[in-house]
């Protein structure tokens, strides 16, 4: 069953590449007591993902950070080294943290997996934007089309704020 408003993150590590190598994020020590937006894409470097999904996030960095947002965080079904990769070719580096859920085990335990074979993506996320307070869910934008950018845009989570 799909997340919703009211529901508290499931505990889940993803994987950053560092300085030092590869490290674990937990989703408490991401979201214990602190206001995380976390967007999701289908992939890293995909023309929506890249163009738009991103981009809309860090155009709207200080207007969410004056609402009051502790910081912005981008989900994908891909590897560490891949997300470095889109971090520094996006510009995000410093400005939103990129984490790999390379297993799909975040993904799947929220049930914003889908099924993209069918183009070669295998396993990927459903595009969402979500406002979490303390670890639970108090804004979430899910899209129809994986394609498509428009109610998880972070023009339309401050909208909610």
């Amino acid at each position: 069953m799909p997340i919703k408003v009211g529901d508290r993150l499931p505990e889940a590590t993803f994987k950053v590449k560092t300085e030092n190598g590869i490290e674990d994020v937990t989703t408490s020590q991401l979201c214990a007591g602190r206001t995380v937006v976390i967007f999701a894409v289908p992939g890293a470097f995909t023309p929506t993902c890249h163009l738009e999904h991103v981009p809309s996030f860090l155009a709207n960095l200080e207007a969410l950070e004056a609402k009051g947002v502790d910081e912005v965080v981008c989900v994908a079904v891909n590897d560490p080294f891949v997300m470095e990769a889109w971090e520094k070719a996006t510009g995000a580096s410093g400005k939103i943290r990129m984490l790999a859920d390379g297993n799909g085990t975040f993904t799947r335990a929220i049930g914003m997996d889908f099924d993209g074979s069918a183009i070669g993506l295998g396993t990927r996320s459903k595009r969402y934007a979500m406002l979490v307070r303390d670890g639970v869910v108090e804004i979430l934008n899910v899209e129809d089309n994986p394609g498509e950018m428009e109610t998880s845009a972070a023009e339309k989570i401050l909208e909610a704020l």
